[in-house]
């Protein structure tokens, strides 16, 4: 799936809308820090060093701070520097950084199903997020199927079931505190035999006890290598971007866990914390497969790096 075939017509529309009005509260607080930032066609240490500052306060990181600033050192402007021009090499030097990250989820697996575990800590919007990715390969035409493997909390197995008879896909669940590898175990033998493309199971949030957890996978894991050698195919971290640095700590510790191949980055709408993004691309470099800007269940979609860069930089 391309983010061109995501963002066509009338749809493409909307959610280029939605991506404008979830990351306006990001690019006015990165415009506003930058405000009054003005030079010759060079600009000097100190103005650098107060650029290198707003975008570090406007959860870029330092990282992408300090490319940004050396690609501005590198910078003679035409005329004396302003803001748009300023933002100009910022949103070039953004789109360089997210380029190489924006990668859509694909179904490739073979043989079927693809199996992709769905990680991220409690309150993430990790449950929402299943069923949004559900929905963006139904769209595709793929079959889907959903396994309730946070079986730690019940409202997680109901609130995967109401979405799972809202979409018309199939689920396999199974009773509060019941042992997920057993019923991931089940899932995946159920996808294989109904011939399912997509498998996506969601798993337990609890970083309380890191030892508990990655021993939780390690057991789905193995339960899977047994029926399929190439599963899980995908580990996705859903990330709640409200959460800032914090988002880019989770990274860290699900790195550790669970072998996070790639990650989601969800409640972009509204926050102006959507720096995080970039910060996340340029520090771990992992696939960003989607993001989500909104409530409704087609408010998840891959990005456009080179328009999502001028859309955080605020001249898209």
């Amino acid at each position: 799936m391309s983010e061109d075939s995501a963002t066509t017509g009338a749809a493409g529309d909307a959610w280029s809308d939605r991506l404008f009005g979830g990351f306006r509260k990001t690019s006015e607080r990165l415009t506003g820090n930058l405000a009054g930032i003005v030079g010759k066609t060079r600009l000097d240490d100190a103005q650098l060093d107060d650029i290198e500052d707003a975008l570090i306060m406007s959860d870029l990181g330092p990282r992408a701070a300090a490319r940004i600033r050396e690609r501005l050192a590198e910078e003679r402007f035409e005329r004396d520097a302003d803001e748009r021009a300023i933002m100009e090499v910022v949103a070039r030097e953004i789109a360089e950084i997210l380029r190489p990250v924006a990668k859509p989820l694909d179904v490739v697996a073979f043989p079927r199903p693809q199996v992709i575990l769905v990680i991220g800590v409690n309150g993430s919007g990790k449950t929402t997020t299943i069923a949004k990715l559900a929905h963006l390969f139904q769209e595709q035409d793929y079959s889907v199927m959903l396994a309730a493997g946070d079986t730690f909390r019940a409202a997680a197995i109901g609130q995967l079931g109401v979405w799972a008879e809202r979409l018309s896909i199939p689920i396999v669940k199974g009773p509060e505190g019941g042992d997920p590898a057993s019923i991931v175990f089940d899932a995946v033998k159920a996808a294989t035999d109904q011939g399912i493309d997509a498998l996506i199971v969601d798993t337990a949030g609890r970083l309380q006890n890191k030892r508990e957890l990655m021993d939780e996978l390690a057991k789905i894991r193995r339960v899977l290598g047994r029926l399929n050698p190439e599963a899980p195919h995908d580990v996705v971290l859903v990330l709640d971007a409200t959460n800032g640095q914090n988002a880019l700590s989770q990274i860290e510790i699900f790195k550790e866990v669970a072998g996070v191949s790639g990650l989601i980055m969800t409640k972009l709408d509204g926050t102006a914390r959507g720096g995080v993004l970039v910060a996340a691309a340029e520090q771990y470099g992992l696939p960003i497969h989607a993001i989500g800007v909104g409530e409704k269940i087609d408010d998840l979609r891959p990005f456009n790096p080179d328009l999502l860069a001028r859309v955080i930089a605020g001249i898209a």
